[in-house]
């Protein structure tokens, strides 16, 4: 069976309650059960992690290693800031897809740059929660055409 980790990045744990014109108001909980329902009918193992530390997400992905065959990576506002997350993704060399629940590229100028995409297969954003759905499928989908 294949194994997925979705790895969530800071202030998600405050989804539902924070500006949820953007955002929405499920709760990460919500979102992640719907996510690891998804993964169980196509097969998938899913399991999760939520980090408001860089540091704790560059261990998440550090220690999937040898673990998980794909990781679908939220980092949140590290998207735009963070090296370090990119240069793990980088090193441990497992299949990623990035995902954001808004249009990154629809933004402020600032959140339209992402450091951690180029290190991933690929980015799915702005589709709310199902972003986490398309994110499974759309790795699920290379991880299995590329054997």
């Amino acid at each position: 069976m294949m194994k997925i980790r979705i790895i969530n990045g800071p202030n998600l744990n405050l989804l539902g309650k924070r500006e949820t014109g953007i955002y929405g108001n499920q709760t990460l909980e919500a979102i992640m059960q719907a996510a690891v329902e998804h993964g169980r009918k196509a097969g998938i193992e899913v399991e999760w992690v939520q980090h408001n530390d860089e540091g704790a997400i560059v261990t998440a992905i550090q220690e999937s290693r040898g673990k998980v065959d794909g990781l679908v990576l939220n980092p949140a506002a590290y998207t735009h800031t963070s090296v370090a997350i990119r240069d793990a993704l980088q090193a441990v060399a497992i299949p990623c897809v990035e995902v954001h629940l808004s249009n990154i590229h629809a933004r402020e100028g600032f959140r339209q740059t992402s450091l951690t995409a180029p290190a991933c297969i690929g980015q799915i954003s702005g589709f709310g929660a199902a972003s986490y759905r398309l994110g499974i499928d759309a790795l699920a989908g290379q991880m299995k055409k590329n054997g």
